[in-house]
């Protein structure tokens, strides 16, 4: 489709030409990355690094989903995207202005990605934007699950949420990962005649436009502004395709990365102290084993590619 091509190369130079401008200013303001202690060591030299990139990608994702749909139910999915990435600017915000470097609290965080999803999704399934069943896939079973849904899809957007950023740990690992979601989005909207590929297109543009910047060696990172963002978008894209379970499959890696933090932390009470893994999320695991960012992020991002592709098979 000739406008959604469009679409997409207007995404991707717009991101681009912002993340280049908005490099030497992040780095202007001192909007540096600072590198939590429980990291790999040698993560210690990205330290000031720019951060709070995501910034880019969401102002460009969420007008020109504006711009390009007419569908309200994906502008206001795409709007809501938007309010994960503002709790994530509030997090990036402390973090870098008040030198406190976990930023918002674990408790002030959850608070409000309960606030987001719970409107989202009251409102969403009052406008008629939302419908409350829920699909088993490769098999024809639906379930209506009335308001228990509202509940459900609470957890698992602030699950999703949270797995994205944890998979934010490595040069382009979160970019790369959730381009390669972001396609099979746009397959599945337009299989499905959804706008949700429009919202789709333009956020894998972007990404790629930003994933310039942001491959090793990252020149700037996205923040929890980018990554709670991205968690919020795809968590969104999944609902309003109806499509919520079979994103445990296409997004394998964001599955795997927050289990391996549970379960390590399971262990580690267990056992009184010794570790499942070598460092948890997982990637820093295979860091420890010496495999190089580079390395690890091309095996996410195919493990990531295969995942969609046999989820295609939901689909059609």
């Amino acid at each position: 489709d000739k406008n959604m091509f469009i679409c997409f190369v207007v995404a991707f130079i717009t991101s681009l030409i912002i993340t280049y401008a908005l490099i030497p200013a992040l780095r202007y303001l001192k909007f540096g990355q600072t590198i939590r202690e429980v990291g790999p060591q040698w993560h210690n030299k990205k330290s000031g690094t720019p951060t709070m990139g995501g910034i880019g990608f969401l102002i460009v994702t969420v007008v020109l989903t504006l711009i390009h749909t007419s569908d309200p139910a994906v502008k206001f999915g795409c709007v809501f995207a938007g309010l994960y990435g503002v709790i994530g600017f509030m997090d990036d915000g402390i973090k870098i202005i008040l030198k406190r470097n976990l930023g918002l609290t674990e408790k002030q965080k959850l608070m409000l990605q309960v606030l987001v999803s719970v409107i989202f999704l009251v409102v969403g399934v009052n406008k008629g934007y939302i419908e409350t069943t829920i699909s088993i896939p490769f098999t024809s079973i639906v379930w209506d699950l009335k308001w228990f849904y509202v509940v459900f899809m609470a957890i698992y957007m602030i699950a999703y949420t949270n797995a994205v950023n944890l998979t934010d740990g490595l040069d382009g690992l979160a970019t790369s990962v959730t381009s390669v979601v972001g396609i099979f989005f746009i397959f599945c909207g337009v299989v499905l005649k959804s706008d949700v590929a429009v919202f789709a297109t333009v956020l894998t543009g972007a990404l790629i436009g930003f994933l310039v910047f942001n491959f090793y060696p990252a020149k700037v990172f996205m923040g929890d502004t980018g990554s709670l963002f991205l968690g919020g978008a795809v968590a969104v894209m999944a609902i309003l395709l109806k499509i919520e379970l079979i994103l445990i499959l296409a997004g394998i890696i964001y599955v795997i990365e927050a289990l391996s933090v549970v379960l390590q932390v399971a262990y580690f009470k267990k056992t009184g102290g010794k570790r499942l893994f070598l460092m948890s999320p997982i990637h820093h695991h295979f860091e420890m084993k010496k495999m190089s960012e580079v390395s690890i992020v091309s095996m996410f991002t195919g493990i990531t590619l295969i995942a969609c592709i046999l989820s295609v098979f939901s689909v059609i």
